[in-house]
């Protein structure tokens, strides 16, 4: 930092330190125009305040459905009765279906836009993969087909067949008479298909040494497309990477299984009493007022029926009113845990489906994660509106439906596990569960925009991660944590407003940026207050609708008072990175005219420059000089001390504080200092500026400056700081708060870089191990205990 004096008039009449010319070519405008033209124009539909309009309509689809599982074919066949009702200004001829198990089909679509290779060595599996059905991984190189086989569409009244057509993953069904404005139609459709292997979405898990199969149904019958107000029908084909849109409607679902089954489904059970042993009713009852998860069937229990033969068939009915999607999940294997909270005075009941291989994770915290889960959410979007959330055991990932979700998470066979499959299992949980809120409350349109459920449901995900856990270890919503994916080329990069089926990246590009994003609005551009109040409101307005983003990011705005439109284009609409550069700090003092401090300084200036290595060697080199032989080679000058403050500096100063006002005379006393900070922004993406001043007696401050100083320069900005502390270290983003992507440029001076470590290592070659299971360790660490061959195994 160079130090120069400044006098105080220059500063209060011009405000020439604080002027900067714009850059010849700077994007300043754009970027902080609003975003105008590239939302859709309000009406009286979709307001331009974010909220539904007036005339805001949406369709509905109620669904009475019967069907059956086979539990050695792994099949299921069913029949379903839809009725359908048109809210719409529009006259309907036709209405759309989706069949999205056709995504198995041999030639579908999703199959044939596969890219693929042949690679030197492959095995027989991967061989026979390049032509399957699907990207995912599931076992259907067999002969079995695995997409929807349609036996039947009729008129509900009638029993007459209607034409229908499938397209792929669509089916448009031929009607006898358009449905018209506010009237409804009935039609039937049965199917069946085999399951095929879970792949992470659906299907079933085989465990080979007691030959049961675990299920995890969904999807699993043809459901409504939507129709609404911006893109009629929505009969994008399902590719597998773009979600599900769906409508909302009442489910009465029958499901026949084998008898010796326990089945979770959403919504709640109707026929407990010819489902359940009284033994299983009366602790489902004690788990109404349980602060612990009640087990209604033991793992004991689970075990015995592992080893048993079903007797007969069971059917259970289940009740779910307002939801858009229908799922359950259904095994002889499952141990069933559950426990009642009360979220705003409605009773939910938590409960857990889990074979013994998840224990003893699961049993421990599956259902005390849901409870809380429930709770966290309900706090930054709505009270939960629903009776029952599921959480079930399946073998890796996880995907979500209304009230039930499917989540991995699994311990090693000893009953051990790493940190890391622990927190995974937690995280998942929450991340599934959380999903009840967005889409299948705030139904978004997944197919198209799959950040606005994924990306706004990771970032309550790592709010509630923190609420289980203040030293949880979040993995998306940190700033810190996105740098790595936006300092990629562009080229590898696509915006978050990106169709879903067309995001490279998926992870961080709908999961992990749009949540970095809100928390970065949340705790550096609006302000905690700002930022629930806004996002509450935007989950109270669209709940049991569906918004677009532009009711999002309208709503944001319109309920914090905050222009975002910056934001919006810079981190949904581009992929620029942020890249702040502390390019220069100049170092800047009063001139008080102060005699004692104006002449104090110069000498210690002067000082300091005759203090040259020369004049320190000459100190013994030259033993005596002329002068100091011969004293009458003295003259004035060598006893003259310019640097003394004399009677008539004095009286001049004394004279000059006269002639100040009350103001002025304060400032010239005030004795700050003034920094010019010079900013360069080198990723391209406006955000605020943030630095930390650390001071010469070991303190510190932040300063923080909005975005909006980039906008009439989005290139360099100067700012002024005042301080009456000295500062010794500047550093931009001090608290990693902007995803900054280069911070060895966010520190004046510079600091320098850390070494890189490596490890030397001597014979046979470095051994790199895999992830670590302390528990594990730990316990081959203790003595077995009397009686005791070794730690507990869960086999």
């Amino acid at each position: 930092m160079r130090k120069q004096f400044i006098f105080y008039w220059l500063m209060l009449s011009t405000g020439l330190l604080f002027a900067q010319p714009p850059a010849a070519n700077y994007h300043a405008n754009s970027r902080f125009e609003q975003l105008g033209a590239q939302l859709p124009t309000p009406n009286t539909t979709r307001t331009a305040s974010g909220a539904p309009g007036k005339d805001f309509w949406q369709q509905r689809a109620d669904y009475d459905i019967k069907a059956e599982l086979d539990d050695e074919q792994r099949k299921i066949t069913g029949t379903e009765t839809i009725t359908y009702h048109n809210y719409s200004p529009d006259e309907l001829k036709f209405v759309w279906l989706q069949l999205d198990q056709n995504l198995f089909a041999k030639g579908s679509i999703n199959a044939l836009s596969q890219h693929n290779s042949i690679q030197p060595q492959m095995s027989s599996n991967a061989v026979r993969g390049l032509n399957a059905p699907s990207s995912v991984r599931t076992s259907i190189t067999g002969d079995k087909e695995y997409d929807f086989k349609i036996t039947a569409v009729k008129d509900a009244k009638t029993g007459k067949p209607l034409a229908y057509t499938i397209n792929n993953t669509m089916m448009r069904v031929e009607l006898p008479a358009s449905i018209k404005t506010g009237q409804s139609y009935a039609f039937s459709v049965d199917w069946n298909y085999f399951i095929n292997e879970y792949y992470g979405r659906a299907g079933y898990e085989f465990f080979p040494k007691d030959g049961n199969s675990n299920y995890f149904i969904a999807h699993w019958f043809p459901r409504m497309c939507v129709y609404d107000d911006v893109n009629g029908w929505q009969h994008k084909q399902f590719l597998g990477q773009g979600e599900f849109t769906l409508t909302f409607g009442n489910y009465k679902v029958a499901l026949t299984v084998p008898n010796d089954h326990i089945v979770g489904a959403t919504g709640e059970l109707q026929n407990a009493a010819q489902v359940l042993t009284s033994e299983q009713q009366k602790r489902l009852e004690q788990a109404k007022t349980a602060t612990r998860p009640v087990l209604i069937v033991s793992q004991e229990e689970a075990e015995k029926a592992e080893k048993g033969k079903p007797t007969g068939k069971k059917t259970w009915v289940f009740k779910a009113d307002n939801v858009r999607d229908f799922a359950f999940s259904t095994s002889r294997k499952f141990i069933w845990d559950a426990m009642q909270i009360d979220q705003a005075g409605k009773k939910v009941m938590c409960m857990s489906l889990y074979s013994k291989e998840g224990n003893p994770l699961w049993g421990k915290y599956s259902t005390m994660v849901v409870a809380h889960t429930i709770k966290s959410y309900s706090k930054y979007t709505i009270d939960y509106p629903y009776p029952v959330a599921y959480s079930c055991h399946a073998s890796g990932g996880g995907m979500e439906y209304p009230m039930i979700s499917f989540n991995g998470g699994r311990p090693e066979p000893d009953g051990t596990y790493s940190e890391g499959v622990k927190y995974g299992m937690i995280g998942v949980i929450i991340h599934e569960v959380g999903h009840n809120f967005f889409p299948m409350i705030v139904n978004s349109d997944e197919r198209q925009w799959g950040w606005m459920d994924e990306g706004l449901n990771t970032f309550v995900q790592y709010l509630t991660e923190k609420e289980w856990d203040k030293d949880y270890p979040t993995r998306r919503g940190e700033p810190q944590y996105i740098t790595d994916y936006m300092k990629q080329g562009t080229e590898n990069l696509v915006p978050i407003m990106t169709s879903s089926d067309n995001i490279m990246q998926y992870g961080p590009n709908a999961y992990a940026k749009p949540a970095t994003g809100l928390n970065i609005l949340r705790e550096t551009v609006m302000g905690r207050e700002l930022f629930d109040y806004a996002f509450k409101e935007y989950a109270r307005r669209w709940a049991f609708k569906n918004p677009t983003p532009a009711d999002f990011f309208r709503t944001m705005e319109d309920a914090s008072g905050v222009d975002l439109d910056w934001f919006w284009k810079g981190w949904f609409y581009g992929v620029e990175p942020v890249d702040q550069d502390l390019v220069e700090v100049e170092w800047f003092a009063l001139d008080t005219q102060n005699p004692e401090i104006t002449k104090s300084s110069a000498k210690k200036e002067a000082d300091d420059k005759r203090n040259t290595v020369a004049r320190q060697r000459d100190k013994d080199f030259i033993k005596e000089s002329v002068v100091e032989k011969n004293p009458d080679m003295k003259d004035f000058y060598n006893s003259y001390d310019p640097y003394k403050v004399t009677d008539a500096d004095k009286k001049k100063y004394e004279t000059y504080l006269a002639s100040l006002t009350p103001d002025e005379r304060k400032l010239v006393e005030s004795g700050m200092n003034f920094y010019t900070l010079k900013v360069k922004n080198k990723g391209g993406l406006p955000m605020p500026v943030i630095v930390k001043m650390q001071f010469e007696d070991g303190t510190d401050s932040v300063a923080r400056f909005p975005a909006e100083i980039w906008r009439l320069n989005d290139q360099q900005v100067s700012k002024v700081v005042t301080t009456k502390k000295k500062v010794v270290q500047w550093t931009l983003d001090p608290y990693r708060e902007i995803a900054d992507i280069d911070e060895e440029s966010n520190s004046f001076p510079r600091q320098p870089a850390q070494p890189t470590r490596f490890q030397m290592f001597k014979g046979g070659g470095f051994q790199r191990g895999g992830g670590t299971n302390p528990m594990r360790e730990a316990q081959q660490a203790q003595p077995p205990k009397a009686g005791q061959q070794g730690g507990a195994k869960n086999d």
